[in-house]
C-alpha cells in the first residue's frame, strides 16, 4: 500500500470541495475507486470518469488504471477536461 497525495484541479476541485487529500492505494484504479466510494457528490464521480491523471508528473494515458502502480509518496493529479486553448 502506497501513501501519497491526490490533487484536484478545476472542476474536480470544485466537486471534491478540497484541493488535495492524502491517500493509501496500490494502483490508480484503486485510488479512483476509493474516491468514488466515499464521495457524497455525484458530480465528482462524473468528473473522475472524464478526467485524465498525472502520476508523479507523468500522464497515465489510456492505460488500464489498475495497471498504473502508485509508489510511496506519489502525487496524483486529477485533470478534468479544460475548455479553451
Amino acid at each position: 500500500m502506497a501513501r501519497g497525495t491526490v490533487r484536484y484541479w478545476a472542476a474536480a476541485k470544485d466537486a471534491a470541495g478540497i484541493a488535495e487529500e492524502p491517500f493509501d492505494a496500490l494502483t490508480l484504479g484503486d485510488l479512483v475507486a476509493q474516491i468514488t466510494r466515499k464521495s457524497e457528490n455525484p458530480d465528482l464521480v462524473r468528473v473522475l470518469e472524464r478526467s485524465s491523471f498525472l502520476v508523479n508528473g507523468h500522464p497515465a494515458g489510456t492505460r488500464d488504471r489498475h495497471a498504473v502502480e502508485l509508489s510511496e509518496g506519489a502525487t496524483v493529479e486529477v485533470l478534468p477536461p479544460f475548455a479553451g486553448g
